[in-house]
Formats: C-alpha cells, sequence, structure tokens
C-alpha cells in the first residue's frame, strides 16, 4: 500500500472508531431518547456525513458510465466482451448463492427466533408498525416479478436512467456504447474515447476531493446511529445480530478471503490490509453505489488490475453482486419464520436461497435498498410480512455490515477474472 493511501485508510478508521466511540458514550451518558443528543445526531453529525455521501454519489453516474463504455471498448471484440462477462456473472452468481446458502444454515443451526419472547416481539413491531408499512407498501407497488422488469434494463432514454440512478439501464447502455466504439474504424473511435476518458479523470479528480471529506463524513454517519441505538433493542435481538453479523463475517473474512487467495493468489493478510479504506468507506455509507468510485481505485492502484478490466467488472458487481445482502436476506427471512413458529421444510429453504439471489441483484445499492424486496420473499413463503417490524430498528446497524462482503465481493471478483485472464500482477510481494 503506498503511503498516501495507508495514510488515508488511518484517517476514515480514525473517523470511524471516533464517531462510534463518541456516540455509543453519548448514548451511555444521556440516553439515546435525550433531545439535545438527538438533535445534535440529527442536524450536525447526520449532515456532516449526508454532504459526503451526496458528493460521493454525485460521480457514480459518470464513473460507472465512463469506465464501462472505456472497458469494454478496451477490451476488443464482442467475442472477448461476452467470455469475460459471462465468467463474471457466473462468479458473481455463484458466491452471492453460496452466501444465501451460509445465512440459511446458521439460522437452522443457532435458532435465534427461538430467543425473541412474545412479549418482546409485540413491543418491537409496536414501535416499528409504520416503517414496516412502508415497506410493504413500497414491495407491492413495484408489482413482484415479470416480463417487464427484463425489458426495464433497455431504457427508452438513457439520460432519464442516469437521472434516475436506473443503474441496470445505465450500464445496458454503456455496455452498447463500448461495444458499438469498439468497432468504430481508428480515426473516429479516438476522439470519442478521449472525451470519455478526460471526464473519467477529471470525475476522479473530484472523487479525491470528496475523500478528503471521508474522515468527517464517516464520524457523522456512525455517530448518528451508535448515538441513537438503545441498549434495550439490541439486547433483545442479540441472538438474531450474533447470527447476522457472524455470517457476514465469515462470508467477509474465511469465504471471499479464502476465495481470493485460491483463485486470484492474493493472501488474505494482502486483501485485507490494502482494502482498509475500502472497508471504512463502505461500512460508513452502507451503499455498493457510493463506494463504487474507491472501489475502483482500489482494484487499480492497490491491486494492479488493469483499467479495462476494473471499469467492466467492478461496475457490474456493484449492481449484480451482493453476497452480503443475499446472506441477510436468507439470515432475516428464516429468522421471521423461526419467530412465527415456522419449520420450514428443505424445498423451501432452497426457494429461500434462489429468491435471495433474485432479489439480492435487484436491490437497490443504496442503504435499506433490499428492505422492500425481503417482503416479496415473505410473502412466497406465507411468512407474514409486518414481522419485518421485528428488525428495522436495528437495520442500519447490519445494513453498514452487510455492504462490506458486497463491495469486497466486487474486487475479489476483479481480481479473479483478472488472474484468469493473465492480467493480475504479482501483488503478494508488494508492500
Amino acid at each position: 500500500m503506498s503511503g498516501g493511501s495507508r495514510g488515508a485508510a488511518t484517517r476514515i478508521f480514525l473517523g470511524l472508531v471516533v464517531g462510534a466511540g463518541a456516540g455509543i458514550a453519548c448514548n451511555a451518558w444521556l440516553g439515546h431518547d435525550h433531545a439535545g443528543l438527538r438533535w445534535f445526531a440529527s442536524n450536525v453529525a447526520a449532515k456532516v456525513g449526508e454532504l459526503f455521501l451526496r458528493l460521493l454519489f454525485m460521480i457514480v453516474v459518470p464513473i460507472v458510465f465512463t469506465s464501462l463504455a472505456l472497458g469494454v471498448a478496451g477490451l476488443g471484440g464482442g467475442a472477448k466482451v461476452g467470455r469475460i462477462g459471462l465468467k463474471t456473472i457466473a462468479w458473481f452468481l455463484l458466491t452471492t448463492a453460496f452466501a444465501a446458502a451460509l445465512g440459511i444454515a446458521m439460522v437452522d443451526w443457532f435458532r435465534p427466533g427461538d430467543a425473541v419472547a412474545p412479549a418482546m416481539r409485540d413491543e418491537l413491531m409496536a414501535a416499528s408498525r409504520e416503517e414496516a408499512a412502508k415497506r410493504i407498501a413500497q414491495a407491492q407497488g413495484s408489482g413482484g416479478f415479470s416480463i417487464d422488469m427484463l425489458l426495464a434494463i433497455v431504457p427508452k432514454n438513457p439520460v432519464k436512467a442516469a437521472a434516475d440512478g436506473d443503474m441496470l439501464g445505465l450500464i445496458f447502455f454503456a455496455l452498447l456504447l463500448g461495444l458499438a466504439a469498439g468497432t468504430l474504424p481508428e480515426a473516429q473511435k479516438r476522439p470519442l474515447l478521449q472525451v470519455l476518458d478526460a471526464i473519467a479523470a477529471a470525475a476522479t479528480k473530484i472523487i479525491g476531493w470528496a475523500m478528503q471529506l471521508a474522515p468527517f463524513g464517516v464520524a457523522g454517519l456512525v455517530f448518528e446511529k451508535s448515538a441513537l441505538f438503545g441498549a434495550s433493542i439490541l439486547q433483545s435481538l442479540a441472538a438474531y445480530l450474533a447470527v447476522a453479523l457472524g455470517g457476514l463475517a465469515i462470508q467477509q473474512f474465511v469465504v471471499l478471503g479464502g476465495l481470493c487467495w485460491l483463485f486470484a493468489k492474493v493472501p488474505p493478510t494482502v486483501l485485507f490490509r490494502r482494502t482498509r479504506a475500502l472497508m471504512a468507506t463502505a461500512f460508513s455509507t452502507s451503499s455498493s453505489n457510493a463506494t463504487l468510485p474507491t472501489t475502483l481505485a482500489t482494484a487499480e492502484n492497490e491491486f494492479g488490475v488493469p483499467r479495462d478490466l476494473a471499469g467492466f467488472v467492478i461496475p457490474l458487481g456493484a449492481t449484480l453482486n451482493m453476497n452480503g445482502t443475499a446472506l441477510f436476506e436468507g439470515v432475516v427471512v428464516l429468522f421471521l419464520a423461526q419467530v412465527a413458529g415456522l419449520d420450514l421444510p428443505l424445498a423451501t429453504q432452497l426457494l429461500v436461497v434462489l429468491l435471495s439471489v433474485l432479489t439480492a441483484v435487484g436491490a437497490a445499492g443504496v442503504p435499506g435498498g433490499s428492505l422492500p424486496l425481503i417482503v416479496t420473499v415473505l410473502q412466497q413463503i406465507g411468512v407474514d410480512p409486518s414481522l419485518l417490524a421485528l428488525v428495522l430498528g436495528v437495520d442500519r446497524l447490519v445494513d453498514m455490515a452487510r455492504t462490506v462482503p458486497n463491495v469486497t465481493g466486487d474486487l475479489v471478483g476483479a481480481l479473479v477474472i483478472a488472474r484468469g485472464e493473465g492480467r493480475l500482477p504479482g501483488v503478494a510481494s508488494r508492500p
């Protein structure tokens, strides 16, 4: 890791530690319902964090568009793009399915739903009844799975898709533009790629400016959540949190670390030492999309992934690869089934794995983006979706944690694909 990257990672982690420590101390001293603390958390700390998030979200669209278009054009012919694309999609779907199965297996083994007393269940549901109703309404408004969802991948207006944050539509247009650019004569292709490259360079510069605010933004985001968490709700859902966070930690450090070592030849110690800033950004923002610029920079600068490969694989991963989200969905669905007194047969649990993969792929890469889709899964297996209210009080904590394997999975996918293509340098020997 370079000196600048090491210093940036240290500052971000310092902001994370300071924000969490100050929030926990204020919560213990004043109580989460203290008016002054709630005002400061919502109107000062949260606003600093929101400014940081806005700067990152602002640059996501140009980064995704230029990275994909340049990546596809740089990869050359359609056959090569198709081969790498199929390998990328297969890798992401398999790791996401494994993550969902791991989450379900842990719930089956530890049975955290049995630890929630009926009285506490009723109290938690009453506290989050309005939020649960909102999530159910969102799921019902989406209309469920249909052929229209597939058609929507092809945007009628790519500019509108970019403005609306329709990442699948934007990715589809960028892929087509990159493929078309690759077929143009050199005299026509060069000026187009130069413009895209200049936009990408300017966007990268803006990211550098935004990351100067990262320690303060991270501290504000984490302070807000740690200051407002009540100890009682954490205690009542301790078993659920232990299984969810434990499963995410296993996916992050054992599964992804092991796969990276096995297929990309990058030892876990190297992987996690060089991704400290990436993990801190993912944890604090709770957004794969907001972390995308940092993921791209980490792949290129810390591991030497070629720009065209990183620009192709990682934006796809930010949309298609949701390791942490799939694991979380498997955990929360089976947890709520246990709370309801339902023992799901193996066939139904396999259905949950499939639905978790499908809905994780369709989840928005923003905080809380998977919650409406969990309602759909609950409805499919006959569990009352209003039970989702049980976990809403601690969802942001789990949301922050599940974003880390999401973005790490994107990076590992890029490393594995680059190694398979013979285009990954020997990173293990670098400091």
